[in-house]
């Protein structure tokens, strides 16, 4: 039967061959095993709540980027609540200590190509972070090893950290997205997202500048004729104002 000491206490630890995760029978410190050795296995626990996570969705829904009213007529198909695998590396490079974060798990969910893995909130894995908390835990697909011919700088530590997230499925008008929601954090991360309708911003920008400047030539040349029409032109230009204002404030409230 295979062995390897225990990256932390040291004593001998058997496997069988194709396991994956270890648990040392002398300090109870549960081990990733690939193609590269084994490395430590952590998890980061839940700081955000599903309320929280939520409330996070809501407001990030409601930003100006989005499309009117996303907030309201996003249709919530799926919320919850998965621990993502990724490989932590923390490199020597020059002298000084880098972490490098990469999936290992092949994903289309948003943002979790650049997850940051704070080291104050680490926690060695055990079993009792999954009894009856009926969060979903993805299993690995990637190997370690397939990361560490790009990786500067010489080894310090690497491990498999589960990363929670929140991941979020919804319908806009006929389409499904997808956002995540950092489980540390609060960060809300997604990839392709409604965006509100620039068009209509521009076309009263551009309406505006073109009866302005009709207004001014037209009034220009009047004055040339006769100073007397300024006052007609201002006149002009106070009574534009109000319904060009008007018709701007009824885009931002439609689109």
């Amino acid at each position: 039967m295979p062995e390897f000491r225990c990256n932390k206490c040291g004593a001998q630890v058997q496997f069988d061959a194709g396991d994956r995760f270890v648990k040392c029978s002398y300090c109870n410190t549960q081990m990733f095993i690939d193609k590269s050795g084994a490395g430590f296995f952590y998890i980061m626990p839940y700081m955000v709540s599903r309320a929280q996570a939520e409330g996070t969705l809501k407001r990030w829904m409601a930003g100006a980027r989005m499309a009117k009213d996303l907030d309201r007529l996003a249709q919530i198909t799926d919320f919850k609540q998965i621990y993502f695998p990724v490989y932590m590396f923390r490199r020597d490079v020059g002298g000084k200590e880098v972490v490098r974060v990469e999936p290992a798990k092949s994903t289309t969910l948003p943002g979790l190509h650049s997850l940051k893995v704070p080291a104050g909130d680490l926690k060695v894995f055990d079993q009792s972070f999954q009894s009856g908390q009926g969060i979903e835990f993805m299993q690995p697909d990637i190997d370690m090893v397939a990361y560490l011919p790009g990786l500067e700088g010489n080894p310090l530590e690497q491990a498999l950290v589960y990363f929670p997230i929140w991941a979020v499925q919804y319908e806009f008008r006929g389409k499904k997205y997808s956002t995540v929601i950092d489980g540390s954090s609060g960060e809300a991360m997604a990839g392709d997202f409604p965006t509100r309708n620039a068009a209509p911003y521009f076309l009263i920008a551009a309406a505006a500048f073109i009866i302005y400047l009709a207004e001014g030539i037209v009034g220009l040349v009047l004055a040339l004729i006769n100073p007397a029409f300024w006052v007609l032109t201002a006149i002009v230009a106070l009574v534009t104002m109000p319904f060009v204002t008007a018709a701007a404030y009824a885009i931002v409230r439609r689109y």
